[in-house]
């Protein structure tokens, strides 16, 4: 399995919830967590890890096999034991290696391969990613994505526009809120979209996956008790859910050009109101110049 995580304004936490979601997937499924931020990757920093092996020498040999096992041999251990792929903190470096993976004449198809092997999950932090980012290739190709965002005014304007699109990347798309803000309830009637779920602010919780001092320590104990921990292990468990074979149905004709639905229904919303990609439909504005009418009274 494929999951891309990702933001599309700002820094809600998306290195940090990825460190989590891999840290705490489910038994018996091998974790495996990809830094693919093009802006540069801060994970190796954090924890002190080598320069290499890494982001840039995946790129390389990526060029030259397709090993299944290609993305194992170039990560390196967290200190709980989560295997990661690292990116260079420079953006030029990072930007170059994704690129050099994204080109399907040089292996692109690396993360693929692995999240295909038996028991294996890949989670790739994409970081903030906008259509033209070098990381899009790998959204594209993921089994499930994660939209991280804050739920204040800004953030969510900034997002409601783009949601159509967004939610076209991948077949499995989940908006995840992150800390405070709107609630899930406000949120979901005004962007017509119901969040998975929240991220709480956990300052204990994002320090140990972070590298920095904690009450908490790093290992299954750390991140099982804090509450971020807890949050990413119940998304993973959505996301597995989700890539469940449905039930067998008669065999119908495909649908062409179908637009795909939008995360989840709108609670509240009567479903006549709510449009085919899962959007609250605006009211029709009232004619120019009428007035709503009083009791036993007439328009002017």
């Amino acid at each position: 399995m494929l999951v891309a995580v990702l933001s599309v304004k700002g820094s809600p936490g998306v290195t940090t919830f990825s460190v989590a979601l891999a840290a705490r997937w489910p038994s018996p499924s091998r974790a495996l967590l990809v830094e693919a931020d093009p802006s540069g990757g801060d994970v190796g920093t954090r924890f002190s890890l080598e320069s290499a092996p890494g982001l840039v020498s995946l790129a390389v040999a990526a060029r030259r096999s397709d090993d299944p096992a290609l993305l194992w041999q170039h990560a390196q251990a967290l200190p709980g034991g989560l295997p990661v792929v690292a990116a260079p903190p420079d953006a030029d470096r990072a930007r170059a290696a994704l690129s050099a993976l994204a080109d399907p004449t040089t292996g692109a198809g690396v993360l693929r391969t692995a999240a295909g092997a038996p028991e294996s999950v890949v989670i790739v932090d994409c970081g903030r990613i906008d259509a033209g980012s070098p990381a899009m290739p790998i959204v594209r190709s993921a089994d499930a994505m994660v939209l991280l965002t804050r739920a204040h005014a800004d953030d969510l304007a900034h997002l409601a526009r783009r949601l159509p699109a967004i939610g076209r990347w991948t077949a499995h798309p989940a908006m995840l809120l992150v800390g405070e803000g709107y609630s899930t309830a406000e949120v979901a009637r005004e962007l017509g979209v119901l969040p998975l779920g929240r991220v709480p602010d956990d300052p204990h919780g994002a320090a140990v996956l972070c590298g920095r001092p904690s009450t908490l320590r790093w290992g299954r104990s750390g991140p099982a008790h804090s509450a971020l921990g807890q949050v990413a292990h119940k998304v993973a468990k959505v996301l597995i859910a989700e890539q469940a074979p449905p039930p067998a149905l008669p065999r119908q004709a495909p649908a062409d050009n179908q637009p795909m639905s939008m995360l989840r229904a709108v609670p509240g919303v009567p479903t006549l109101a709510v449009s085919a990609n899962g959007f609250r439909l605006a009211p029709a504005p009232l004619p120019p110049n009428t007035e709503t009418t009083s009791r036993g009274g007439q328009a002017s």
